[in-house]
Order: structure tokens, then C-alpha cells, then sequence
């Protein structure tokens, strides 16, 4: 595989396998859960808004396997409503195979003199704290999977700073540094752990941050998955560790000229 476009993954790719994606309603979360479902996977949608997570379900039951909802604000949610999702999905699956950490908040771009501290702490709260408490409430989940993958979402700002990219930039950084705890901790186990940059995509987000570029001239969020499938499905059973840019065209760095 030289490039992720020469990536085709297998029709059941994900049969009998549990997804749980965050911020599935749209853009990147969205496109990917579609994937998902139509190569058998189970996913758990997760979104914190109930219409839109309705509209999501009824398109993707469709497609594949039917879908599960779960709604929950990661804003405003406290710890009883993270071990509630847990235990529903435990019930009904006994098991999670694959996390898929997508939602996030883009924030201010704006100086760190002028940056007003309630934002920074909404931010670093939804980007951070959240997938943290989500993953340690699913790691029982994760444990009774054979080949369990947790992929946590990164950025260009992800690992080199940039003026102006505050609390985005910073929550970025510290999402790579739990991967990478979490990746070490998990050496030896079925649970595998990465980082994805999706890198510049057409999504709601991305025009927030540049509201003067061009979207038609960024690649869509559907041309972006193949990697998402690689890295949460089988084909990357024993790959940890790593992180990995997402651009159409690129090459998997650590699958060198296959």
C-alpha cells in the first residue's frame, strides 16, 4: 500500500464489530460512520443533539447493520451519564472493538493575553477531558474485544505550536500525549491505540478557522476515510503508537513501499 488511496478494504471488513464514533452527526464523524456501517460494522453514534442524531440513524439503518444512539453532551455531561452509556453498551454488546474520538470545538483564535478562560476551559474540556473519561469508563469494554482500536483525533497545531491556536493547539497537544500514555500502557494487550490528522477537510470547523479559503477546493470528508477504516478495522491489528496524517494521496509512513 503506497498511499492510502490504494486502500480497499473488504466488504465485511467490520462484520460483528462494535464502533463507537463521538461527533457522528456530521462532517468527518458522519462520513466515517457511514463507511463504517455499509462494511458491517455496528456503530454506536454518539452526537448531542437528538434530531440531528435521529436524522443520522435513519440514514445509516439503511446502509448496513441498525445503528445505536447515544446522545451525550460531553459540555455539560458528568460522570453518572458517561457509566450509564457504558453500561447500556455493555448490555447489549458485552464488548467494544473500536473508539473512534472525532468531536471536538475549535475555540478562539485569538492571543493568549486576550484569550478569555471560561472558553479555554470549555475547550480543553470537550477535546480532552471528555475522551479521557469516555475511554477509562470503555476500557473494560475494550479489554473483552480480541482486537480492540482507540483513535484519537489531532491536528496540524497537534504537535508544533502556532500563534493565535491557544486552547486548540494546547488540548491538540495533550490528545497526542494521552494516545501516547495510553499506547504504552496497552503494549502487550488487544487494545491498540493512534492519532489522526485529518488535515484540511471541508467541514464545519474548518471554516470557522478560515472563513476566506475556498471549501470547494478542499477535499470532503467522504474522500478521507480510508484511513479511519485501516486504522479501526483488523488490517492494522498490531499497529500502536503512531501517528498518522490522513491526506488524500499520502503514504502510511510506518508501512513504508508495500
Amino acid at each position: 500500500m503506497k498511499s492510502w488511496d490504494d486502500y480497499e478494504p473488504a466488504k465485511d471488513l467490520f462484520r460483528d464489530r462494535v464502533i463507537l464514533v463521538t461527533g457522528a452527526t456530521s462532517g468527518i464523524g458522519r462520513a466515517v460512520a457511514r463507511d463504517l456501517t455499509q462494511h458491517g460494522a455496528t456503530v454506536v453514534l454518539h452526537g448531542r443533539n437528538a434530531a440531528a442524531l435521529e436524522t443520522v440513524y435513519e440514514e445509516l439503518k439503511e446502509l448496513g447493520p441498525e445503528p445505536v444512539v447515544a446522545q451525550l453532551d460531553f459540555e455539560r455531561a458528568q460522570g453518572d451519564e458517561y457509566q450509564h452509556l457504558t453500561e447500556q453498551i455493555e448490555s447489549r454488546f458485552e464488548r467494544v472493538d473500536g473508539l473512534l474520538h472525532n468531536a471536538g470545538i475549535l475555540g478562539d483564535l485569538s492571543p493568549i493575553e486576550h484569550y478569555n478562560i471560561g472558553l479555554w476551559q470549555r475547550v480543553m474540556h470537550v477535546n480532552l477531558n471528555a475522551p479521557f473519561i469516555l475511554t477509562r469508563c470503555l476500557l473494560p469494554l475494550l479489554r473483552n474485544s480480541a482486537d480492540a482500536s482507540v483513535l484519537f483525533t489531532t491536528s496540524g497545531v497537534g504537535n508544533v505550536g502556532r500563534a493565535y491556536w491557544g486552547a486548540y493547539c494546547a488540548s491538540k497537544f495533550a490528545t497526542e500525549g494521552l494516545a501516547q500514555v495510553m499506547a504504552d500502557e496497552c503494549e502487550n494487550t488487544s487494545i491498540r491505540v493512534n492519532c489522526i490528522n485529518p488535515g484540511s477537510t471541508r467541514t464545519s470547523m474548518r471554516r470557522k478557522a478560515f472563513p476566506a479559503e475556498d471549501p470547494e477546493k478542499l477535499p470532503t470528508p467522504e474522500s478521507i476515510t480510508s484511513p479511519y477504516l485501516y486504522l479501526l478495522g483488523p488490517d492494522s491489528r498490531g499497529v500502536s503508537g503512531e501517528r498518522f496524517e490522513c491526506r488524500p494521496g499520502s503514504k502510511p509512513a510506518h508501512l513504508g513501499e508495500e
